[in-house]
């Protein structure tokens, strides 16, 4: 019973609505999770640190640090475990911020708590795949003065590591292994997100935008993340 016990998969619940948190605990220990909760942003970020989790569930509005603020500064400490946020304001300008500082899925309140686990499963998936397709991958990729190493998962530019989200890092190696080829947002979507249906979001779109700001030396004009219009996204292949 203990192995058991030790495969099950670690989620961290950072919400300050006490209520909430208690039902999102019970429902996902009845479905098989070890649940950790933070009832502050402080408490959260310290949690996250602490870790390891498999994913983390993290509201947006939190007294001490706001969930922004927790995110932002998990990834700038090296922690690369997947963010779902929640947000109770439905305000896009809110969920755009979230995925800009490292999330890699939103998730506006009120929920239906099947969206949810949905959502967590298919994020998990995508990172559960990404460790173990890494020895399948090429180990190091180079353009335009950007170096992708997946096995250290350190992205540099002119020598100067780059922040990158861990979405934002899976869907630059999925356009790396598919030079010349125009991917659709929908394929994106599922094989990057694991969405099994495509949702209304400008998911893709904005983690589009965040690579090209941080790899191109003239995101307006991206030279190697380039638009296929009216369909999706190539990585550009090298002259």
């Amino acid at each position: 019973m203990s192995g058991d016990v030790g495969k099950k998969r670690k989620i961290l619940i950072v919400e300050d609505e006490a209520l909430l948190a208690m039902l999102l605990e019970d429902r996902l220990v009845s479905e098989g999770f070890l649940v950790e909760t933070a009832g502050d942003g402080l408490a959260g970020l310290q949690a996250a640190m602490d870790g390891p989790h498999d994913l983390v569930i993290l509201d947006v509005m939190l007294p001490g640090m706001d969930g922004f603020g927790v995110c932002e500064q998990m990834r700038k400490r090296g922690n690369t475990t997947p963010v779902l946020m929640l947000t109770a304001r439905g305000d896009v300008g809110d969920r755009v911020a979230g995925l800009k500082i490292g999330a890699d899925d939103y998730l506006p309140k009120p929920f239906d708590v099947g969206e949810l686990l949905a959502r967590m499963e298919a994020l998990m998936r995508r990172a559960a795949g990404a460790v173990s397709t890494e020895d399948a991958l090429v180990a190091v990729s180079e353009f335009g003065g950007v170096v992708v190493d997946r096995r250290r998962k350190v992205v540099t530019r002119g020598g100067v590591a780059v922040e990158l989200s861990f979405k934002e890092f899976q869907m630059l190696c999925y356009l790396l292994d598919r030079p010349g080829r125009p991917v659709s947002r929908e394929i994106l979507l599922h094989d990057v997100w694991g969405y099994e249906r495509t949702p209304n979001t400008r998911t893709v779109d904005v983690h589009m935008a965040q690579l090209r700001g941080k790899l191109e030396e003239n995101p307006k004009e991206p030279r190697w993340l380039v638009t296929a219009h009216g369909f999706g996204y190539k990585f550009e292949l090298g002259e």
